[in-house]
């Protein structure tokens, strides 16, 4: 089975997005390193297949998106429905955020994450 995971042919890219960072992508790693919420590993730029997740947690599969205006663009819908089908069919969840959102009221975005991460917890548990 060949390597799915931040493969070497994206390494150059995932830590040129890594060094130049947007406002929001800063506010929000601020808030999910080292394991700040309920002690989940979150890594920035982490390659998934062809593309790049903002960030992801492997022990949840949690994919978390912040999403500036590209994303709202014909193309950038297309794109990003591409990807979330190819993400949702490696049993991967996502959660996308609106830049404007994380860096306004990140005290809610952060809240939401945490929700999530509880029910993917608890449904682990079953």
């Amino acid at each position: 089975m060949p390597r799915i995971f931040n493969t070497a042919s994206l390494k150059e890219r995932r830590k040129e997005l890594r060094n130049n960072q947007t406002l929001a992508e800063k506010t929000l790693w601020q808030n999910i390193r080292r394991k700040q919420l309920n002690g989940i590993q979150f890594y920035r730029q982490y390659g998934i297949g062809a593309y790049i997740a903002d960030f992801y947690a492997p022990s949840l599969r949690l994919c978390i998106e912040v999403d500036g205006k590209q994303h709202y663009t014909k193309t950038g819908k297309e794109y990003d429905a591409e990807r979330d089908n190819y993400m949702e069919s490696l049993n991967i969840k996502i959660l996308r955020f609106k830049n404007e959102i994380v860096i306004e009221d990140i005290e809610n975005v952060v809240n939401e994450i945490k929700k999530v991460i509880e029910l993917i917890l608890d449904s682990e548990k079953e």
